[in-house]
C-alpha cells in the first residue's frame, strides 16, 4: 500500500528535510544481524557503514566497520558520530541518553522520540491509542495488591509483562488462576521496571506489517505476514497471510496510520492479533527491520533492509510490492548444523532435489555468521519461495530440520 506525501519539489522546498546521498557513511547503533543485513543492502546502493557494538567481530562487523565498545559508552558514541552521516539503530534496546548524545553531535532521523516511546509498554500503547489503533484492555500495575484487583477487571487467562526489556517471551508472566498472581508479581517485579497487566486476547492468527515512513512524509507498508510462534520465538511467516482482503487492507491502513502518527521515520513493524470476528488489536511495535520482515529480501520489489536506509536518507521509497508468494523460516542453533549441510549438498532432509525443482521450491538460505551457537538462538533464516505457500509449508514440514515444529 503507497501513501504518496503532499508536494515536494525536492531539496529546493523549505519543507524538504536533507537527502543523504550514496557514497555517505552509516553509522549503525548495534552489530546484530539485522545490522548485517541492512549493511548488505545498503552497499548495493553506495554506501559505506560502521557500527557500534561490544561484541568483537558481530555480525554486521563482518560487513562493516566497526567500534568495539559498550552502547551507554558515550565516547565511543561521539567517535561513531564524528564517521558518520547519519546513524540509525537495529535494535530498540539502546541507551535512550546515548540516543539523545548522538541526535545532539549527528544526523539521527529517527530521533530518540520514538525509541523512548517504543522502549515502554505503556508509553507505547498509549502512542497506538491516540493513532487510532485498538489495543488489549491493560492496567499499570505497581503492586501487587494493584495486580489482584486487574485480574479481578480483566479476567483470567492475563498476560503480565515487565514496562521495559523482554522479548522472544521473556518479561512476562500468563496468569492462568489466581493463585499465580502472588508468584507472578514476584518475578516480573524483580526487573525493577512498571508492570502492565493485557487481557488475553483469544487471538485466531498473529500477523505483522512493515511500515516505511521517510523524512518527506512518504510512507509504503509491505505486505501482511501471518506469523507463527514455537516458545515464543517466531517460527514462520507466510506470506501472502492466509486471510481476506478485507482484514488485509486494514491491518495495512492501521500500521500506516500509526507511522503517520507517530512521525516515524524508518520502518516501524507492528504486531498484530486478529480474532475470530476480524478484529485487530495491536500487540507491540519495533522501530526497526523486523525478523517477520525477512520474507521481502527475495519476495519483494525492495527488501525491507533498503527501504529502511531509502527512508532513513531520505530517498524516494522503493516499492513494496511482493514478487511471488514465500514462506520464511527462522534458522535457531539446534537447525543450522542440518541447514548447512542442506546448502553442501542441495538435500533437504527427506526432501530431494529434483523434488523441490518439481514443486517450484526455491529455498534461500541467509546465515548471520554469528559467533558461537545455542539452542533457541537466531543463526538465520531461509525463504522458500514457491507457487502457492501450501507448497512451502509441506517443503518445511518434511524437512528433518523442521518437522516437530507445525505450521
Amino acid at each position: 500500500m503507497d501513501r504518496s506525501p503532499n508536494a515536494v519539489n525536492g531539496a529546493q522546498d523549505k519543507g524538504a528535510k536533507k537527502v543523504i546521498p550514496p557514497g555517505s557513511t552509516i553509522g549503525v547503533l548495534g552489530g546484530g544481524q539485522l545490522g548485517r543485513m541492512m549493511t548488505l543492502a545498503g552497499t548495493n546502493l553506495g554506501y559505506r557503514f560502521i557500527t557500534l557494538d561490544p561484541t568483537p567481530s558481530s555480525p554486521c562487523g563482518h560487513v562493516a566497520e566497526q567500534i568495539v565498545a559498550g552502547y551507554d559508552d558515550q565516547e565511543a558514541a561521539k567517535k561513531l558520530a564524528e564517521r558518520s552521516d547519519v546513524i540509525t539503530y537495529e535494535f530498540e534496546n539502546v541507551d535512550a541518553g546515548v540516543a539523545a548524545l548522538l541526535e545532539e553531535l549527528s544526523h539521527v532521523p529517527q530521533g530518540s522520540r520514538l525509541l523512548y516511546t517504543t522502549q515502554h509498554r505503556l508509553r507505547e500503547k498509549r502512542a497506538v491509542e491516540a493513532a487510532g489503533a485498538t489495543v488489549a484492555p491493560y492496567a499499570e500495575i505497581g503492586s501487587e495488591q494493584e495486580l489482584s484487583e486487574a485480574v479481578a477487571r480483566l479476567g483470567i487467562p492475563s498476560v503480565l509483562k515487565t514496562a521495559t526489556g523482554g522479548y522472544d517471551g521473556k518479561g512476562q508472566w500468563v496468569i492462568r488462576s489466581e493463585a499465580e498472581i502472588g508468584p507472578a508479581y514476584a518475578e516480573l517485579s524483580k526487573a525493577g521496571t512498571e508492570l502492565v497487566l493485557e487481557q488475553f486476547i483469544p487471538f485466531v492468527k498473529e500477523l505483522s506489517v512493515i511500515a516505511a515512513r521517510s523524512p518527506r512524509g512518504e510512507i509504503r507498508t509491505f505486505p501482511v505476514a501471518e506469523n507463527v510462534h514455537v516458545d515464543n520465538i517466531l517460527h514462520a511467516s507466510i506470506v501472502p497471510a492466509r486471510i481476506d482482503e478485507k482484514v488485509q487492507g486494514e491491518a495495512e491502513r492501521m500500521a500506516s496510520r500509526i507511522a503517520e502518527s507517530m512521525e516515524a521515520v524508518g520502518l516501524l513493524a507492528v504486531e498484530m492479533f486478529l480474532t475470530e470476528d476480524g478484529r485487530i488489536y495491536v500487540n507491540e511495535l519495533a522501530p526497526r527491520p523486523h525478523n517477520s520482515g525477512h520474507y521481502t529480501m527475495e519476495a519483494c520489489a525492495t527488501s525491507q533492509f533498503e527501504q529502511h536506509v531509502r527512508a532513513i536518507c531520505n530517498l524516494p521509497l522503493g516499492k513494496a510490492k511482493l514478487l511471488t508468494p514465500v514462506v520464511m523460516v527462522n534458522v535457531l542453533g539446534e537447525h543450522v548444523d542440518d541447514v548447512k549441510e542442506a546448502v553442501a549438498t542441495g538435500r533437504w532432509g527427506a526432501v530431494e532435489s529434483d523434488r523441490i525443482a518439481s514443486a517450484n521450491i526455491v529455498p534461500k538460505v541467509h546465515l548471520y555468521g554469528k559467533a558461537g551457537s545455542a539452542a533457541k538462538r537466531k543463526m538465520g533464516h531461509v525463504n522458500v519461495l514457491c507457487s502457492d505457500v501450501q507448497e512451502a509449508i509441506d517443503f518445511i514440514q518434511q524437512t528433518a530440520i523442521w518437522r516437530s515444529q507445525p505450521i
